[in-house]
């Protein structure tokens, strides 16, 4: 099977990140996946998500968008009071390489505000980060780890299928990943369609799924 260096990152990237969080632990008894969601919340796909989560009885991992928060609080506490985790992804979705650091870091500093303190997870937008801003994150500005991701199944991609996505769900999972779903617009049926069949297929092999 050829590496898809955006689904699944190769060793030698991870290492450059050697201090952040790419896979969880890997269990003796279970295997673990942790489900992490980008770029919510929105009305349109985030409250569908809680929901299905409720179905399996599943807590997992949501990277705001600060200015989301700020149109949607109320969908923002219900993400907390049904007891999932929530990071920081900014206020503006910024792109770390087309914004000034002293920008990018009050841009997070006024996503903290809008989850009033919450968040104790940072991921970059798109990706988007060095080995210095890394180290910027967690020791200057206080997160308790810079995440990443072990599976990207790329709901976000409009050339792809639904079952496309899940298939690169079920070609590149393993023991311990990290998955990336995003419960935005832009994703759409790709996410609905791949998370039900992750949560369906691995529940019912057994799988944990645990947030951060």
């Amino acid at each position: 099977m050829k590496i898809n260096w955006i689904i699944q990152p190769p060793a030698f990237v991870r290492r450059l990140f050697f201090n952040s969080l790419w896979r969880l632990p890997r269990k003796q008894r279970h295997k673990t996946i942790a489900l992490t969601f980008d770029d919510g919340p929105v009305p349109e796909q985030t409250p569908w998500v809680l929901d299905l989560l409720d179905k399996y009885q599943v807590k997992a991992t949501f990277f705001c968008v600060g200015d989301n928060v700020r149109r949607h609080p109320e969908i923002f506490a219900d993400i907390v009071r049904r007891g999932h985790t929530v990071g920081n992804h900014t206020f503006n979705h910024l792109q770390l390489f087309k914004t000034p650091w002293a920008d990018y870091c009050a841009n997070i500093e006024l996503c903290n505000q809008h989850e009033k303190g919450l968040a104790h997870y940072f991921r970059a937008p798109h990706g988007q980060i060095t080995p210095w801003h890394a180290w910027q994150i967690t020791h200057k500005i206080g997160f308790k780890k810079l995440v990443f991701w072990d599976v990207m199944p790329k709901d976000y991609d409009n050339r792809l299928q639904p079952e496309e996505v899940f298939d690169n769900v079920r070609n590149f999972v393993r023991d311990g990943s990290l998955i990336v779903f995003h419960d935005s617009i832009k994703a759409g049926e790709r996410m609905r369609y791949a998370l039900e069949q992750t949560l369906a297929t691995y529940s019912a092999q057994g799988w944990h799924f645990v947030a951060l």
